[in-house]
């Protein structure tokens, strides 16, 4: 049996138990228990969550797990030295050291990570690489896995993480089964970006933002950078300066991004053909779409929608 356990401490986030209904869906549709998951914290007992409700834990010392996943916590304080122990002597014994978002503090102050490509919520990277400049930190990965080292983003990121686990364990098919069964629509791989295009075009001027109104609303116009400047009234240059000022990105980059999730989107809520989907959304031909796609997300639009279906008719 795999043996997982959650460290959690006081404060920690609650989103960080979801990953637990992933280990036990597994469960479920494997026919027979193939995971054992335990909330565990330094000293055992009670420990009282960010929302202020207590859950009962297990001292982290008491027995060896496969897994050991460290909760995310919503202020950046320091752990114990004792919880630094703990966790250092538990990653002895395991096969794999996780962190779901700020848990990666807890991991570098451990001295676990030397050497080693991890990732955290956006926010958060910054203040990491202050204070662990000498670990390399990708800002724009779901999760990343070096060796036995596994680092989620966000906390919801932690059931993409969870279910990679099961995929490494159990196999693709299982996989797609759990996430089938806990109606997530699209399992999202390690390469996807952390945010959606509309959360990271997020330009300051009024100018600029109604340009990307615009542009949000007539994905199949023409949104060429001398259409859009038009919108924002102001020259072709001045537009392109001001948009990569305001989104550190270029107006060609933005839409292609705004273009690229609509259609993922649509692939995921309609049955379309391809070529359909291409040109509702501005790619005018399946080609360009598949360049776009390639760019994105490092597999072509088929793939996804392949993935997508055998995900819908996995479940068991």
């Amino acid at each position: 049996m795999h043996t997982v356990a959650l460290l959690v401490y006081p404060q920690f986030q609650a989103l960080s138990l979801s990953v637990g209904s992933v280990f036990e869906c597994a469960n479920l549709l494997h026919g027979e228990p193939v995971y054992g998951f335990t909330l565990v914290s330094e000293t055992g007992g009670s420990v009282v969550s960010s929302q202020g409700f207590s859950v009962n834990t297990e001292a982290l010392g008491q027995a060896g797990y496969d897994t050991v996943i460290v909760s995310g916590y919503l202020e950046l304080g320091e752990p114990s030295p004792q919880l630094l122990t703990c966790l250092s002597s538990a990653s002895s014994q395991s096969r794999r050291i996780a962190s779901l978002c700020t848990g990666v503090f807890v991991l570098a102050e451990a001295g676990l990570l030397e050497g080693k490509r991890v990732t955290t919520h956006w926010l958060h990277v910054p203040e990491f690489k202050k204070r662990h400049p000498n670990v390399r930190i990708d800002d724009d990965r779901l999760f990343v896995v070096d060796g036995q080292i596994w680092t989620g983003a966000g906390m919801s990121a932690g059931v993409d993480l969870a279910l990679a686990m099961v995929e490494n364990d159990l196999g693709p098919d299982l996989a797609r089964r759990v996430a089938r069964k806990l109606v997530i629509a699209q399992r999202r791989g390690a390469e996807q970006s952390q945010l959606s295009a509309l959360l990271e075009i997020d330009p300051k001027s009024d100018r600029v933002q109604l340009a990307m109104a615009y542009a949000r609303e007539n994905l199949r116009s023409d949104l060429s950078v001398e259409a859009l400047a038009d919108v924002a009234r102001l020259s072709p240059r001045q537009f392109s300066r001001v948009f990569r000022e305001e989104t550190g990105k270029t107006p060609a980059k933005a839409i292609e991004s705004l273009r690229v999730e609509a259609a993922r989107v649509m692939m995921e809520t309609s049955r379309h053909p391809v070529e359909v989907i291409a040109r509702e959304t501005g790619f005018g031909d399946r080609e360009r779409m598949r360049q776009a796609f390639l760019r994105a997300y490092g597999k072509p639009p088929q793939l996804m929608r392949d993935e997508l279906y055998k995900t819908a008719s996995g479940a068991g």
